[in-house]
């Protein structure tokens, strides 16, 4: 039974001489106390060494990666194939099913193989003949070294490193640069105090002062170039009315020295921040479109790196900046904030003050996600990212209009979300309403609005009875030539006469109080049916004929 053992000098072989010792493995580093005892149990039977630093971190580097080295290939043909016959000891359990793959070799990596290579490490010196000690230790350095360059080199850490240092080095510029514009403002502003008040912005002031120099020289300089013309008369004007001190030429060329420093550095941080925006897009991407590389920027400086960020829940991400606040509230027993650095994202910002706080625990949220497929994603693109703020924006659209219910794939959540989006429907006009034939005709009544309640009255009145007078006569009549008939076979006709000449003489109030009394009588009673009418209309008729 062979052992493969690794070092920083190369692959050693040893023969297991007695292969009971593998299973007495709690005395066994009893045996390897003395180098003789350790020669009684193993044997070096072929040491591989490797030629240089570059072929031993290659070897190194493929057996941290569970693969076989050219070296190692070439070791197990030449020693290990022809010799072993049943087993061959491993440390590594990847490292044992890649040779057991490629040569056919039946390979035992467990616990009590791990006990043996502690054993065969701890005399090392002793078992490996022909290297001298200090040699050993020189080779291990110098692998060791090599290693870390080689994992730094390919570690995403390393880049993450890099948008850490960006991004301070662009908050140490802003401070900066905000101390140097300040001093520039408050020293020329002895000499011209009125352009501070007509240039609001930084730049263009200090572009300004280096051209101008004095107010003096003011309205000969063309400005034309910075300002538009209204800006650049309203200069030129103030120059010449300026109460400003007079300074001498040493104190102005101080002054625009200061405002080349102040202009190099804004350029170098516009230069700064294409190359921080071109580092987060690359490492991570979802992150960078769904808050701004500046803020995902700040979240992993806090954190340290991508992975720890990604590592973290999103309630920590959503307070992340705000840990003082958390503590102080926490200790005085008051409300914890609710946002941190995430406050600066652009959704946030879009915000009305009493949705801020909904707004940045679903923006953690979204964000913590992206950042966990960007750290630990294979193939990383920013469409999550993109999905994610489109989202956002649609909840952000809801929330301001004042739907505050949440929007899920319920039914109900739903029905509720369609209440707030207009559907089109189209309402066709039925073109068979127009015709009134074989329909019976309806009563209209107008409403109590238009005309009140006397007009409606009237008008049921003129629809439904005809009017009132000749109702009377309806009445009246029949009544009255009855009597007539009557009188006539007495021989007397004056009393109908009589009653006609009083009906005439009665006042307008009277049959004005008459008329209404009967209309609510009309309203009371129901209405008589048709074929009652007709037979009155025939009484009549025949009254009149006869």
């Amino acid at each position: 039974m062979l052992v493969l053992f690794e070092t920083s000098a190369g692959y050693a072989i040893f023969k297991l001489l007695d292969e009971s010792k593998l299973s007495q493995i709690e005395d066994l580093y009893q045996e390897f106390n003395t180098p003789e005892g350790a020669s009684s149990v193993v044997k070096l039977k072929n040491f591989i060494k490797f030629e240089d630093t570059t072929e031993a971190l290659a070897a190194t580097t493929a057996a941290i990666e569970g693969k076989l080295s050219k070296t190692l290939k070439k070791a197990l043909k030449k020693y290990v194939c022809k010799d072993v016959q049943d087993q061959l000891l491993v440390g590594d359990a990847k490292l044992g099913s890649a040779i057991k793959e490629k040569f056919d070799l039946q390979c035992v990596s467990n616990s009590n193989v791990q006990e043996l290579m502690r054993c065969i490490r701890s005399q090392m010196d002793s078992l490996l003949t022909g290297l001298p000690k200090k040699e050993m230790t020189a080779m291990a350095l110098g692998l060791a070294h090599s290693l870390s360059r080689y994992k730094l080199k390919f570690s995403p850490d390393k880049i993450d490193t890099m948008i850490v240092q960006a991004q301070c080095l662009l908050d140490d510029l802003d401070k900066e640069l905000n101390n140097y514009v300040m001093r520039c403002r408050e020293w020329y502003g002895w000499h011209f105090p009125e352009l501070g008040k007509i240039i609001t912005d930084n730049t263009l002031f200090v572009k300004i002062v280096k051209l101008i120099g004095t107010r003096d020289n003011a309205s000969k300089t063309d400005l034309s170039d910075i300002l538009p013309e209204d800006l650049e008369e309203k200069v030129k004007e103030a120059a010449e009315i300026s109460m400003g001190t007079e300074i001498s030429e040493d104190d102005i060329m101080n002054i625009q020295n200061l405002c080349d420093e102040i202009i190099s550095i804004t350029e170098y941080r516009t230069h700064l921040t294409d190359y921080l925006k071109a580092r987060m897009m690359a490492m991570a991407p979802n992150l960078t479109v769904l808050i701004g590389e500046h803020i995902g920027a700040r979240l992993i400086a806090h954190a340290g790196s991508l992975m720890n960020l990604a590592k973290h829940p999103a309630s920590t991400i959503q307070i992340f900046g705000a840990e003082k606040a958390l503590f102080r509230a926490l200790k005085t027993k008051k409300d914890t904030p609710k946002y941190g650095l995430i406050y600066h994202a652009h959704l946030v910002g879009q915000c009305s003050t009493r949705n801020k706080g909904k707004m940045s625990r679903m923006l953690a949220a979204k964000a913590a996600l992206c950042t966990r497929v960007d750290a630990f994603g294979d193939e990383v693109s920013f469409e999550l990212g993109a999905e994610h703020k489109v989202k956002l924006e649609n909840k952000l659209r809801l929330l301001e209009e004042g739907n505050l219910r949440r929007i899920s794939g319920t039914g109900k959540a739903k029905a509720k979300f369609e209440k707030y989006h207009s559907k089109s429907e189209v309402f066709q006009y039925p073109v068979s309403g127009d015709s009134t034939l074989g329909k019976k005709p309806i009563k209209r009544e107008h409403s109590p609005e238009e005309d009140g309640q006397v007009s409606s009255k009237k008008i049921k009145l003129e629809d439904g009875a005809e009017d009132v007078k000749p109702k009377k006569k309806v009445k009246a009549e029949p009544e009255d030539t009855a009597d007539g008939h009557d009188q006539l076979d007495n021989g007397t006709a004056v009393p109908e006469k009589k009653k006609k000449k009083k009906k005439k003489s009665l006042d307008a109030s009277q049959a004005e109080a008459e008329v209404m009394a009967e209309v609510d009588e009309a309203q009371e009673q129901p209405e008589e049916p048709k074929s009652e009418k007709k037979k009155k209309k025939k009484r009549q008729s025949q009254v009149e004929e006869e």
